[in-house]
């Protein structure tokens, strides 16, 4: 018998028909992703069959005694307590014991008085009631979900994080064990370690489960059973992730070919009606009546929402370097997050950063950029850059102002590589409707939010994007066009992300974080790295000395002589020109690159289109050298004054 039946469910938000009619069953052990776009309605599906929200029709049926849990994307307002109260309240009058059982003995340990007889009472009381239950070996459990989420059970789940209240959350709806367990977007907010321990934890479990995730890894390894929801319509896919691919592809064209030819078909129709009396003869009225119904159906049809537009603005290019490191350490206190790494970044590089939540990622990353100064170590930085960066906490938007508004400043168009746009055409490319580009960011969902801060970061032009978690809560339609932009994209990439198949398809060096300040710079992405770290954990390097305590000597300050000083003073004249001339440079090269590109060009003579080649590789090696003369320039001439 089947755990939930839904019959004929539709519901209706302002006017957009999320469900219509739409019917599944979950039977018990499978599990289940369901696939769609952001927006489609999959958080409202999962919050019927959870019985928080109710359809405006059909019916959520049940097997007797079934037990739902769920994970949500939002966080409730109302929650309070430790992290250890939350969890457990997945455990209903268990979780209860669990928690005054919790509280005495952490009481009972802080306390000076070691024979207070209340609090001695209060644990006797817990125990004696936890025994009666069966309950220790879901104390077990919970210490066991806690401490592989990277969670502390004594914190105030008030004074954390959203993305650590997102992890308490799955902490309380993994300890529950209930028949039917539903998760939106449970890998959000999760490091590749707690995301593999998920993995095999959900692996381990008869529970039946519901989930959505952008996580192509994790669906490829959990589900049994794809489920889609597109245009208030579910889809059963009974394969598996690649096969759903294909098929959904295939579909795609089917229905794109039945709607052209049914297309055609009304617009004949229509020519026919308007010739006259002669259409609306009795022997014609069925053809009449035919049309209506053809026009009907034509108005009823909803078709596809077009895909995300998305289009990098490239800067001019930067040097052949873009930062080199040399025996870089950064720590806080006695703990070291980056000891004695270094690391050459060249231009059109992609790495990617890889490691644990608070091992230092973002750290490296504004040390890199020169937010952040090293406590010890050497960062020379390329000449040219335009750093454009994507921030996880999505703290570059407006939460009090419009979509439309943190795109553009305010204006009404934005300059898209030299054309400009209207800031509601650019908005529609990332499938914001007039409406939507109208609401306060606050209200938006995660993946609008993820999808407004691209739009506002290509509205940038960059030469070195970084870019922080990205993938949070984008779908996989939005995910594989991200991803074959960053793929072709001719700047430099830093990326920061714990989605192993973006990582796999983007990056082609990684640099893990193997702890204890260990940082290692690998070739490939994420299934490299796991083929070359090391077998054994690393051991532990010295915490990093400020500048100020190292015991360097400091060189005497010489005088310079006349010919040091005109020396010098050239090179600063140099120095002075390389703009100008490395504009001409480029100049020159796009105008020869848009002759040879031209439907025409080969109605010149070989000899010409010879010469035009010859042309181009020359200008290219005179930009490297003057690229590079830069470099050295600004490198010989950095904290040197005349005086």
């Amino acid at each position: 018998m089947a755990l939930v039946s839904l019959r004929d469910i539709s519901i209706n938000f302002t006017g957009t028909v999320l469900l219509d009619k739409v019917s599944m069953q979950i039977e018990p052990g499978e599990r289940v992703c369901l696939l769609g776009r952001n927006g489609e309605g999959k958080s409202t599906l999962l919050s019927i069959i959870e019985g928080v929200t109710s359809p405006d029709s059909g019916s959520a049926d049940y097997a007797r005694g079934s037990r739902v849990a769920m994970l949500p994307q939002e966080v409730p307002q109302d929650l309070k307590g430790t992290v250890y109260d939350i969890t457990a309240q997945g455990l209903g009058k268990v979780g209860e014991h669990l928690t005054a059982y919790h509280e005495a003995s952490s009481a009972l340990i802080d306390t000076i008085d070691s024979n207070n007889n209340q609090l001695v009472a209060q644990l006797e009381h817990a125990q004696h009631a936890l025994e009666e239950a069966g309950g220790w070996p879901h104390h077990q459990t919970i210490e066991t979900v806690l401490s592989h989420l990277k969670l502390n059970g004594d914190e105030r789940f008030s004074s954390l994080s959203g993305g650590t209240k997102r992890r308490t959350l799955l902490a309380r709806a993994l300890v529950s064990r209930p028949d039917l367990l539903i998760l939106d977007e449970p890998t959000n907010h999760l490091d590749i370690d707690s995301i593999s321990w998920l993995e095999d934890f959900l692996l381990r479990q008869t529970t039946a489960l519901l989930f959505v995730t952008h996580d192509r890894t994790f669906l490829k390894k959990v589900a049994t059973r794809i489920v889609e929801l597109d245009r208030g319509k579910l889809h059963n896919w009974e394969c598996n992730y690649a096969t759903y691919l294909q098929r959904k592809e295939a579909a795609l064209d089917a229905e794109a070919k039945q709607n052209h030819n049914f297309d055609r078909k009304l617009a004949e129709e229509e020519t026919w009606i308007r010739q006259g009396i002669k259409a609306r003869r009795t022997r014609n009225m069925g053809r009449v009546r035919d049309l209506r119904k053809m026009r009907e159906e034509h108005k009823a049809r909803r078709d596809r929402v077009g895909t995300v537009n998305m289009i990098i603005q490239e800067a001019e290019r930067t040097g052949k370097l873009v930062v080199e490191a040399n025996s870089l350490c950064f720590g806080f206190d006695e703990t070291p997050l980056i000891s004695d790494f270094s690391t050459a970044i060249m231009r059109g590089d992609k790495v990617g950063l890889i490691g644990p939540n608070g091992v230092g990622k973002t750290t490296l990353l504004k040390v890199l950029l020169g937010e952040l100064e090293p406590q010890s170590g050497s960062i020379r930085r390329g000449v040219n850059l335009q750093i454009n960066y994507f921030d996880q906490l999505r703290e570059q938007l407006d939460e009090t102002r419009s979509a439309r508004y943190n795109v553009a400043d305010g204006n009404d168009f934005v300059t898209i590589n030299g054309q400009q746009r209207h800031v509601m055409s650019h908005l529609k490319d990332f499938l914001f409707t007039p409406d939507r580009s109208k609401v306060p960011v606050s209200v938006l969902s995660g993946g609008e939010r993820n999808r407004l801060l691209l739009a506002r970061l290509f509205t940038r032009p960059s030469n070195v994007l970084v870019m922080d978690e990205p993938t949070n809560d984008l779908d996989a339609e939005t995910l594989d066009l991200l991803e074959e932009l960053l793929m072709e994209y001719p700047g430099t990439l830093l990326l920061v992300s714990h989605d192993r198949a973006f990582l796999n398809n983007v990056v082609t060096s990684s640099i893990g974080f193997e702890g204890n300040g260990v940082v290692a710079e690998y070739v490939g992405g994420y299934d490299d790295w796991l083929r070359q770290r090391p077998d054994v954990p690393v051991t532990q390097k010295k915490a990093c000395k400020p500048k100020s305590a190292q015991k360097t000597a400091k060189p005497a300050k010489q005088k310079l002589s006349y010919k040091e000083k005109f020396e010098l003073e050239k090179k600063r004249e140099q120095l002075k020109t390389m703009p100008a001339l490395i504009e001409k440079l480029e100049t020159e090269l796009d105008d020869l690159q848009t002759k040879m590109s031209q439907p025409d060009y080969f109605k010149n003579t070989p000899q010409a289109m010879a010469d035009d080649q010859e042309r181009l590789e020359t200008i290219e090696a005179n930009l490297e050298v003057a690229y590079e003369t830069w470099e050295e320039l600004e490198a010989a001439l950095e904290g040197v004054t005349l005086d």
